[in-house]
């Protein structure tokens, strides 16, 4: 069977949700599927496709008349992805202090050292590194549901970071993060689960209080 029209939507679709999460675009900036199509040098049915499927996402938003952007979001859609987050991150971190395995063990060290070697200056590879470690977590969960779960608010989360750009480089995330990892590490489910929600619930009031600052509430 001949695949390829198949694999270029894939294609596609896949370089757009990677580029979104990873900040290459700004929260508002337009996609025109004339540009995308230049850029890509494909034809504007997968892009088209891709932007659908984006939208239907919430990565992306279509203005009547002006086409998709990305997605800007509110405050009130960040408190509510930041509540799910502290739920889900908390049962992430308790599973992953009970099932995770040697791999898993040196992944989350891999990943969290590399966070810490990012560039203070670029705030996209941090946020990149930030979300990675947070991932490994979620995969030493050895939870498919959780994972699912997990990879559908990474979307919403990164766009909330990419839109704040505010507490990347915050004096208390290296610590909280040792927090979590040490806790996981220890096989502890109590204090891992509760150093995730604690850190969930610190970076939340800092995103909060940007967002609110800026719709002007």
């Amino acid at each position: 069977m001949f695949e390829r029209p198949t694999l270029i939507r894939e294609e596609v679709y896949s370089h757009l949700r990677d580029a979104i999460v990873g900040g290459e675009f700004a929260p508002g900036e337009r996609l025109g599927e004339v540009e995308l199509t230049a850029r890509l040098g494909v034809s504007r049915t997968p892009i088209r496709e891709a932007i659908q499927r984006l939208t239907q996402e919430g990565l992306l938003e279509n203005l009547p008349g002006r086409g998709a952007r990305i997605r800007v979001v509110s405050a009130a859609e960040a408190r509510d992805a930041y509540v799910v987050r502290e739920t889900l991150d908390g049962l992430a971190a308790e599973l992953a202090a009970t099932q995770h395995t040697d791999t898993d063990a040196q992944a989350l060290k891999t990943a969290l050292a590399a966070l810490e070697d990012a560039p203070g200056s670029d705030y996209r590879e941090q946020t990149r590194l930030d979300l990675n470690f947070h991932r490994a977590i979620a995969q030493a969960a050895h939870n498919a549901a959780l994972l699912d779960l997990s990879r559908d608010l990474e979307q919403r989360v990164a766009l909330i970071k990419h839109q704040t750009r505010t507490y990347n480089a915050h004096p208390q995330t290296s610590q909280q993060h040792h927090a979590i990892l040490k806790a996981v590490l220890s096989r502890d489910a109590d204090a891992a689960r509760d150093a995730a929600r604690t850190h969930v619930r610190t970076f939340s009031g800092l995103v909060m209080g940007n967002l609110e600052v800026g719709s002007g509430k």
